[in-house]
């Protein structure tokens, strides 16, 4: 197998696995003896460093890895340091009502509200900074109860969950009475009658 192609199998194996390879490993991978691959290894981890990538390759302790070129760490710290953007989705937005009206709230009763799972939109809540773990309910299983946060505030516009709208009784039986029609009209779409 000639030179470049051998730098190429790795910059690509190392750069899928992100982990540090083993010598043995990145040979057997590429089917060559611990030597060429080190050999290959080597040649690559200086034509990086010589033509001033964005990427190295470094080697420790008889392991491969490739990382980060020192030279741009700066950006990538300003890059961090950018606030998050995130897009709420209707699911998203829907399970966050239900977090922001109902805390601290379990993802069981947020889950009978909304008919569906909803571990998914509450971990990228969570991940997003928008809900937190509260501690857990002192129940059986102890379920983990989630609550708001103060970016949730920030994000929009309030000082504290007493700001919330409140929502008047005939909007809040509409609402009920919508939902008993979608679940009602969605048990007769799924058991059709013939």
């Amino acid at each position: 197998m000639d030179e470049k192609k051998l730098m190429s199998k790795i910059e690509g194996i190392l750069f899928a696995m992100g982990d540090a390879v083993s010598l043995e490993r990145l040979a057997k991978a590429i089917e060559v003896t611990e030597s060429e691959a080190a050999d290959a290894a080597n040649k690559l981890m200086e034509q990086l460093k010589k033509q001033g990538r964005g990427v190295r390759i470094i080697e420790v302790n008889g392991a491969y890895q490739m990382c980060t070129s020192p030279e741009i760490y700066e950006d990538l710290v300003r890059l961090a340091k950018q606030p998050k953007k995130y897009q709420l989705t209707e699911v998203l937005m829907e399970t966050l009502s239900i977090i922001a009206y109902k805390q601290p709230v379990t993802k069981a009763e947020i889950e009978k509200i909304r008919g569906v799972s909803s571990d998914h939109a509450v971990n990228k809540l969570v991940e997003y900074d928008l809900a937190q773990e509260l501690g857990r309910l002192d129940a059986p299983g102890r379920p983990m109860l989630f609550g708001t946060t103060d970016t949730f505030l920030r994000a929009f516009g309030l000082s504290s969950v007493d700001e919330l709208p409140v929502l008047n009784p005939v909007q809040i039986e509409e609402f009920k009475m919508q939902a008993e029609e979608e679940a009602h009209d969605s048990l007769f779409d799924a058991n059709p009658t013939e």
